[in-house]
């Protein structure tokens, strides 16, 4: 695991330093640092002198206080100097993350009036006499919109449309680099549905796909619905269907792992959001049986009198059919499986020993877990990961890939079930989920979704 995955919830800074250059005085810098707590990543040399050595440190903090005391130390060591301060993330995002690439070349005239005029007349009177050749010869059946307004962003919440920006350039570039799909961001600065809808819609002809990003619920499940209704290509909210398919993913192998069933797990689901609930209707359609949502006010079932909605109200006809009431603790004691979607900090070692034997916790709050995965194993899980590796980057490239070779006009259980199926075979003998960083599982994840697509 490389440390800016494993730290991925802290600040992190690349700070340039002038050392003595002297035996020892790396080391000496090294260890106050380790005294504030701070945590180091990458070190290279930048130059050499006979007196002394200039390095580029990469240190990961808590926050910003945590930084400013970890430098006021610093500043003390006699001949140490902070030259230069620079904060990686900011570095990697400054000018943006994505761009438009032409994908032939104008380098003549001669390729100038192939690509515009006159010889794209050529095209575009072709396309009039056979609309469906659009795909084929533009960019459409191969680009996706990407929109979000910006109310659900990570673990973030609702921080606007422009600070959005940046998660969704990241998942255009995983679209792009993952699945060499094309991808335009559409920020949309409105929380009304059917405005949504109407600018979805509008504008949908433009691509292939339609994908639905960091929009609370629930606005994100009636801008779906009511989506796809209105346009021919698949609509696909990230957030909800993604998590949910690298959950079953990850259930399936953990189950087999463990020597599990899954028409006997018990399974607790903490959070009622876009996400829980799609998960519990998936595990519900893949034929899990006993599954128990949780929410702030303590489980869900049918018939609660309080902090219930339409969405609430339909997943609980069908979980928690015991109608278990009670907090989360409560609903854990005896589960072999916890499924977090929450919030952080809220599962306790005690209640992962309550659970059954060779317990599985998926505790995937951003970004910082329900309970670390080193507390969860130290109870007792026989499993315990949270959202850096079970994480719905591993699914939607694939997923949308095959949809788009599929030509489908929307994305099915079934093409969901084979990505994760997929992506559970795909796991080494001790690994529940693949490494995201081998291309090539995208791939075989798209061409599993495209053998399942409906296209009828």
């Amino acid at each position: 695991m490389h440390a800016g995955e494993k730290y991925s919830h802290k600040i992190v800074k690349k700070i340039r330093f002038k050392i003595p250059d002297v035996p020892g005085a790396l080391g000496k810098l090294a260890l106050e640092i380790g005294n504030q707590n701070a945590i180091l990543g990458d070190i290279t040399k930048i130059e050499i002198t006979s007196h002394y050595v200039i390095r580029d440190i990469v240190i990961f903090f808590d926050d910003a206080r945590h930084f400013q005391a970890t430098m006021a130390a610093v500043k003390k060591l006699k001949g140490y100097t902070v030259l230069e301060v620079e904060d990686e993330v900011l570095r990697i995002h400054k000018g943006g993350k994505i761009a438009v690439k032409p994908l032939v070349k104008v380098e003549t005239l001669t390729d100038l009036r192939m690509i515009y005029t006159p010889g794209v007349a050529q095209v575009c009177n072709y396309i009039v006499k056979h609309p469906e050749e659009a795909r084929r010869y533009t960019s459409i059946g191969n680009t996706v919109c990407i929109a979000t307004n910006g109310t659900a962003v990570l673990g973030l919440g609702n921080i606007g449309v422009l600070a959005a920006m940046p998660v969704m350039e990241g998942k255009s570039l995983i679209l792009n680099k993952m699945a060499d799909v094309s991808c335009v961001p559409l920020l949309i600065d409105c929380s009304q549905a059917d405005r949504i809808v109407d600018v979805l819609a509008g504008v949908s002809r433009t691509f292939s796909a339609v994908m639905i990003e960091d929009v609370a619920a629930p606005l994100c499940f009636e801008v779906e619905e009511k989506l796809q209704e209105r346009v021919q290509i698949p609509v696909f909210h990230d957030d909800q269907h993604g998590t949910a398919t690298v959950i079953l993913a990850s259930l399936i192998k953990a189950l087999k792992m463990t020597g599990k069933k899954k028409q006997d797990a018990r399974i607790v689901i903490n959070g009622a959001g876009a996400a829980a609930t799609a998960a519990a209707k998936m595990l519900l359609e893949y034929g899990f049986r006993h599954i128990i949502l949780s929410d702030r006010a303590g489980t869900i079932y049918q018939g609660r009198p309080h902090d219930m909605n339409p969405y609430k109200e339909a997943i609980a006809r069908r979980t928690n059919l015991k109608k278990i009431a009670g907090p989360l603790a409560a609903a854990m004691a005896g589960a072999d499986v916890f499924i977090g979607l929450s919030a952080p900090g809220v599962v306790t070692r005690e209640m992962v020993r309550s659970m059954n034997k060779k317990a599985i916790v998926f505790a995937m709050a951003n970004p910082v877990p329900e309970i670390w995965p080193k507390d969860a194993l130290e109870a007792g899980a026989a499993i315990a990961m949270d959202g850096r590796t079970i994480n719905n980057a591993l699914v939607f490239p694939g997923v949308i890939r095959g949809a788009l070779d599929a030509g489908a006009a929307r994305i099915t259980y079934a093409m969901k079930f084979a990505a994760a199926e997929t992506l559970a075979a795909l796991a080494g003998k001790h690994e529940v989920v693949p490494n995201f960083m081998n291309s090539a599982l995208h791939h075989k994840v798209a061409a599993a979704v495209k053998a399942a697509a409906d296209v009828r």
